[in-house]
């Protein structure tokens, strides 16, 4: 079955927009896994403008189930914070300074000399390190090639043609690229604007995948289902 793991950045940000600790980050993750979330997914990035580092160090103290960090390990004090933490898993993500969200992967060739010896740092400390990678063949080929664990597939384009009704042109290159990571033996994660409409058709396409991770979509349907009911619909649809 895949796992949920609930990115709870989107009640970060509205906790700061306000300023104060409402709603309470922490409460919210121990909540997610009570009402069945699997574990908790973070992206500090170097703004602070969501999940910040101390979060990140309090919210290692509660998470029973996995915790994974999420961000761009060219920033220093993000590598630091991983290597003080010691998640279950450290998603590498090629951001920008500013950047609104994550809108593409890493090109695994082009900076495999430096991802080489990021991934090999992190995993020494005991870390399994995932690569945030485009649906692309010879992405998933250079993630294996730099001793990855696990690629996490981009999946905006696939959610994207999915809500045009185009559904199997929006799962093909990604069932291509999850079948070369199966045979290479790197596990599969996905991520990136999922939602109740459109993660049981990848989920049940491609069943090996370990682990989505889900925040912006999850929250807001919450809004009106709830936070636990919600969590539970995600649940329901990964279990068909």
């Amino acid at each position: 079955m895949t796992h949920l793991s609930v990115n709870i950045n989107k009640i970060a940000t509205l906790r700061n927009a306000r300023g104060g600790n409402i709603p309470d980050v922490l409460q919210v993750a121990v909540d997610s896994e009570r009402f069945g979330g699997d574990g908790i997914t973070v992206h500090p990035r170097p703004d602070e403008r969501h999940i910040r580092y101390d979060d990140v160090r309090a919210l290692k103290k509660i998470v029973r189930g996995e915790f994974n960090i999420e961000g761009n390990p060219t920033h220093q004090p993000f590598v630091d914070l991983v290597l003080e933490v010691c998640p279950d898993q450290v998603t590498l993500v090629p951001d920008t300074d500013g950047q609104m969200t994550s809108d593409h992967g890493w090109d695994t060739l082009k900076h495999a000399v430096y991802l080489r010896k990021i991934v090999s740092l992190f995993q020494q400390a005991g870390i399994r390190v995932s690569l945030f990678v485009d649906p692309l063949l010879s992405m998933v080929e250079g993630s294996k090639a730099l001793g990855a664990d696990r690629i996490e597939l981009y999946t905006e384009s696939y959610a994207r043609l999915y809500q045009r009704g185009l559904r199997e042109e929006a799962i093909q290159p990604y069932l291509e690229a999850a079948r070369l990571a199966r045979e290479l033996e790197l596990g599969v994660n996905a991520g990136h604007d999922l939602d109740l409409k459109n993660i049981t058709f990848l989920t049940q396409t491609i069943p090996w995948i370990a682990e989505v991770s889900i925040g912006h979509a999850l929250i807001a349907e919450s809004l009106y289902l709830g936070l636990e009911k919600t969590i539970a619909c995600y649940k329901k649809e990964l279990l068909r």
